[in-house]
């Protein structure tokens, strides 16, 4: 039997020795120290196999090539990213489950793709203080009390939109025109599609514009119909909020039923892209983009590690474009913000990781995007973008960075 006096000293190391074994368990589920040697856990979802897969597939071959190339390259401070992901063909459900399941297998960020799941997932994302960014920039994800723990390094849809009808409307007067054009918006039907309308049409009634919106269904084999419907609406400027492959049927059919002279497309960020220009041929010609995201037709800096290891690896920018950009930039700047926690010397846990990435300022992409920065009362890193026009097969450059007003 133990005397009293060694009663207390043997509690301490059972006490010890429990947090000891909890701490090992779990699959690594605990903090990650500052200390540790581990890899940092990092969860992800892709669309490979569903309704966005022709612009899913290069993002997620972009994000996981910045995870190859940064281990390769010692890592985040010499610790080791492991990527946890899998396609979860655009369905909201799927999403749900495998964003449980990897937060459970420890994840302390979570790289995300489409604006339903992220939306459906935010409430999940703030009670987990799980940091997370997406290939969404919806507007309902800067709501700081709703959506505290997302961060958009795109412009978000709305203040593209925005752009894209002020340029519209300074265009539509430097032709010569009088009075102002009528702006429509042809979008996705879903919350993707959908999410800049409000702001879109709010900001055209505000400036003395006309406003008309129409939903392309899927699945269909041409889009007749809707262009007579844009036509009979009196559209002068054509936003589209959609991915390239019905963007590219929309531009064609407009080319083939004499349309296209009478209105000036705009691609927002989903459908500016090489594969637009491939699948729409001539049509594509003379169509402009909102671009976040610099292509790989405009060369700069922010391509070159990128570029490099592509060309190492049997492939080139060229070949996976532009969204391939956006998700291997998408995910350094998440980098950045952990690697600010590991100089702090602190744990790499989530709130850390939120507190880091709120506290960068003016953060470089070689001219990949215009600088980002996030803050504790805004998650916007970017709200700027430069426009560009197809000509000759290529996106150049048509303006210098925009703000929306």
């Amino acid at each position: 039997m133990l005397s009293r006096k060694h009663v207390f000293p043997l509690t301490i190391v059972l006490i010890l020795a429990g947090v000891l074994i909890l701490a090992g368990c779990g699959g690594g589920a605990g903090p990650s120290t500052a200390g540790d040697t581990n890899p940092i856990k990092i969860g992800a979802i892709h669309d490979l196999t569903g309704a966005t897969s022709d612009v899913g597939t290069p993002y997620a071959d972009g994000l996981r090539d910045y995870v190859a190339w940064r281990n390769a390259n010692g890592g985040i401070n010499g610790r080791q990213i492991e990527l946890i992901s899998a396609d979860y063909g655009y369905k909201v459900d799927q999403a749900e489950s495998l964003y449980t399941q990897y937060v459970q297998e420890g994840v302390v960020a979570f790289q995300g793709w489409g604006t339903g799941d992220t939306e459906a997932l935010r409430t999940k994302i703030a009670e987990d203080k799980i940091p997370f960014m997406s290939a969404s920039y919806s507007a309902n994800l800067l709501d700081m009390e709703a959506a505290p723990y997302n961060f958009l390094i795109g412009t978000s849809y709305s203040d593209q939109a925005i752009i894209a009808i002020q340029w519209a409307k300074e265009d539509w007067a430097a032709k010569g025109n009088s009075g102002m054009p009528t702006i429509a918006i042809a979008h996705h039907d879903s919350p993707f599609g959908q999410s800049p309308v409000p702001d879109a049409e709010a900001f055209a009634k505000a400036n003395g514009m006309d406003f008309f919106s129409l939903a392309m269904p899927g699945g269909v084999t041409d889009y007749v119909a809707e262009l007579a419907q844009l036509q009979q609406a009196g559209a002068d400027y054509v936003l589209i909020q959609n991915v390239s492959s019905p963007a590219a049927v929309l531009v064609k059919d407009a080319q083939s039923q004499g349309m296209k002279d009478e209105m000036q497309f705009v691609c927002l960020n989903w459908c500016a892209d090489e594969l637009f220009i491939r699948l729409a041929g001539d049509a594509a010609e003379g169509v402009v983009g909102a671009l976040p995201f610099t292509p790989p037709s405009v060369p700069v800096a922010g391509h070159e590690e990128a570029a490099k290891w592509l060309e190492e690896h049997g492939s080139s920018l060229e070949e996976k474009g532009l969204h391939y950009t956006q998700g291997w930039w998408t995910m350094a700047v998440m980098s950045e913000g952990i690697q600010k926690v590991l100089e702090e010397g602190k744990e790499v846990n989530g709130e850390n990781i939120r507190a880091a990435l709120e506290s960068l300022k003016d953060v470089e992409t070689g001219g990949v995007t215009s600088q980002i920065s996030f803050s504790a009362t805004s998650h916007k890193g970017n709200q700027s973008l430069r426009l560009f026009k197809v000509e000759d097969g290529k996106w150049i450059q048509l303006s210098d960075y925009i703000s929306a007003p």
